[in-house]
């Protein structure tokens, strides 16, 4: 058994198949997820896992080169906007609508159990060197 990082053996699986460009949606409880990517449901009850602990997780494990995550998010929810301009200062805010588009194309979605609303992004997977 890994001592450390993440331990849930599909989401370190999925991390593990990922390449330069590959995109992760990690997304609230409420965000429809799309057929196609695979998918790592993390959601257990509401607010747990929360969109931050899964994120800073993910961070952890992932070079990231782009983030994604709807305009909405400003006023709907300013703590998850504050989290999100404070790991991604080139933060590119797209209309709702268009990131669901968007999470179509993603390879993994990862679901947290997160219950406010735009508690969602899409991240650009990079490469270590």
């Amino acid at each position: 058994m890994k001592r450390a990082g993440i331990l849930n053996r599909h989401l370190s699986g999925a991390l593990a198949e990922l390449g330069h460009g590959d995109g992760v949606l990690v997304c609230d409880a409420g965000m429809p997820v799309p057929d196609g990517p695979r998918v790592v449901d993390l959601a257990f009850r509401a607010g747990v896992p929360s969109f931050a602990e899964v994120l800073d997780g993910l961070l952890a494990e992932l070079v990231v080169e782009g983030a994604t995550a709807a305009a909405e998010v400003r006023e709907a929810n300013a703590e998850c906007a504050a989290l999100l301009d404070g790991l991604f200062p080139t933060l590119d805010l797209v209309p709702h609508e268009r990131l669901k588009e968007l999470s179509a194309g993603a390879r993994l979605v990862v679901r947290t159990g997160e219950a406010r609303p735009y508690a969602n992004v899409l991240l650009r997977c990079g490469v270590f060197f």
